[in-house]
């Protein structure tokens, strides 16, 4: 008896008229907002863990302490701050981009409006393994969507392709740069933040080829 392996569909760079004409709509949205959601989700758990944050909400809890905004309306501001960037880089965004900049700001405001900071710290240390754990499965989503990278991510690949350097190199000066940003600002840094940048890339890895959605564009 023999088998025959079916190969996992990959990640394409769609325009927006292009990511509408790609197939699996019905699939492909729902899945887009899910994966926003858990992603607001995953930073209030790590926010109420408060054992360290993700890098970029270093940044974002920071401006907290210089601006009348909650986290959530941070990580929007911040977003679309970012968005101006990418005109001299000449990234297109999409409706995942759009979205990504509004809906994981409101999904974080959401989660930390029901959930409490605990006292116990084996519960903060269950958030905060929660967070990063459910911020992996987040992103595979809503990048496996494939409806346009996040402000963010745009930021570091426009970055890489105009500069010719790595996107490692870039992830990582982008990272280190908003870490420190945000500490001047008087941002939350602790071992959730080393966690963090040591778990996502390799999580997100792991998850992303099964939520990876084929986007052929339909004739």
């Amino acid at each position: 008896m023999t088998t025959t392996a079916t190969a996992r569909p990959g990640l394409t760079d769609l325009g927006p008229i292009a990511q509408f004409r790609a197939g699996r709509l019905a699939r492909r949205l729902p899945q887009l907002y899910v994966g926003l959601v858990l992603y607001g989700v995953s930073l209030g758990l790590m926010i109420r863990g408060d054992l360290g944050l993700a890098p970029w909400d270093v940044l974002h809890s920071g401006l907290t302490h210089h601006l009348p905004i909650t986290i959530g309306q941070a990580v929007v501001l911040m977003s679309f701050v970012v968005l101006i960037g990418w005109i001299p880089l000449r990234e297109m965004p999409g409706i995942g981009t759009i979205s990504n900049a509004l809906v994981v700001g409101f999904a974080a405001d959401a989660t930390l409006a029901l959930l409490d900071r605990p006292d116990l710290l084996v519960l903060r240390i269950a958030l905060m393994l929660g967070g990063v754990a459910l911020c992996a499965l987040a992103t595979a989503l809503y990048i496996g969507a494939q409806f346009g990278r996040g402000p963010r991510d745009g930021l570091m690949t426009g970055l890489a392709r105009r500069t010719g350097l790595s996107l490692r190199l870039v992830r990582t000066g982008l990272e280190v740069s908003v870490v420190l940003i945000g500490l001047l600002l008087g941002g939350t840094l602790g071992i959730g933040t080393v966690l963090f940048a040591l778990a996502i890339g390799p999580l997100t890895q792991l998850w992303l080829p099964f939520w990876t959605i084929d986007a052929t564009v339909q004739g």
